[in-house]
């Protein structure tokens, strides 16, 4: 079988230098949308895009520690681990948590190690958790977990892995906003290091099952977290703690988010929907951690 388990979890961590800049987290900040505001009355020039687009005024959403020092260590480079040798059209992103020790800088030098933190058999596909943790010279930065389905790799009787989830919010969120996806926006988004040819190869993408190229789910991810800083943090990027989420449906570009919130003592939790398509599941289990 192409995944051997025991290889995978007993691999020495894998390390590297990482570096990034004003223009990295500019770029990764228009790869969402920033300055595209969905209110089309308001320029892209408002003080509160401004302050993701414009490097004199400029914050760093927390969902940058998915691409900070594009080509590290991380999810694709946990698909190479020793005992990993897997088809990359049958790997889906099944969810992600980013973990913020403290914020991240505009730029920065730090060293970001992976590893393989547990693998579980899901029967029709396995689960590669990929654990990425980031230290500057000051300590840790932030801690990557990112679960990864391979489809068709399961079955061979391993651990299935937690499987509580938490109750879906119920009752009437306390904001609704909706994101506008544009037609271009997966290959804006892929230039700050997912090179995956799922979201731009319409030939790769059939291979995998798909029509269409679709959208990143961590583009999905972080234009989610970008819509909660705005409108239930005011704004600040350094109130968030963390962020998780699972990955439950694809989203096509040209397509509309419609992201519900509902505010808790020190956390949202979020529904995020494909409007065109009846609301279709694309986040679900999503909490913003914040203070």
């Amino acid at each position: 079988m192409p995944i051997d388990v025991a290889q995978a979890l007993a691999a020495e961590p894998r390390s590297a230098g990482i570096a990034w800049g004003h223009k990295d987290v500019q770029l990764y900040h228009l790869g969402l949308g920033a300055g595209a505001n969905p209110d089309r009355d308001t320029p892209a020039t408002d003080p509160d895009e401004l302050r993701y687009t414009l490097e004199s005024r400029l914050h760093v959403l927390p969902s940058f520690a998915t691409v900070a020092g594009a080509g590290s260590p991380g999810v694709i480079s946990g698909l190479s681990m020793p005992g990993v040798d897997v088809n990359l059209a049958h790997v889906l992103h099944g969810g992600q948590t980013v973990t913020l020790h403290r914020p991240i800088p505009v730029a920065g030098e730090a060293v970001a190690t992976a590893r393989i933190a547990a693998v579980y058999d899901k029967g029709k596909a396995a689960v590669l958790v990929v654990r990425t943790e980031v230290a500057d010279a000051d300590g840790p930065l932030w801690t990557n977990d990112a679960q990864i389905f391979v489809r068709g790799e399961g079955g061979f009787g391993g651990e299935r892995g937690p499987s509580a989830r938490p109750e879906p919010p119920t009752g009437t969120p306390d904001r609704t906003v909706e994101r506008p996806i544009r037609a271009d926006q997966a290959l804006l988004y892929r230039l700050s290091g997912d090179w995956n040819p799922l979201h731009a190869d319409p030939e790769f993408a059939k291979l995998a099952g798909f029509d269409r190229p679709i959208l990143h789910g961590l583009c999905t991810y972080g234009m989610t977290l970008k819509a909660v800083v705005d409108t239930v943090l005011g704004g600040d990027v350094t109130r968030v703690r963390s962020c998780a989420t699972r990955f439950a449906g694809v989203v096509y570009p040209g397509e509309t988010l419609r992201v519900r919130m509902w505010e808790e003592d020190g956390r949202v939790r979020v529904t995020v929907g494909a409007a065109e398509r009846d609301d279709a599941p694309v986040l679900t289990d999503t909490v913003v951690e914040h203070t």
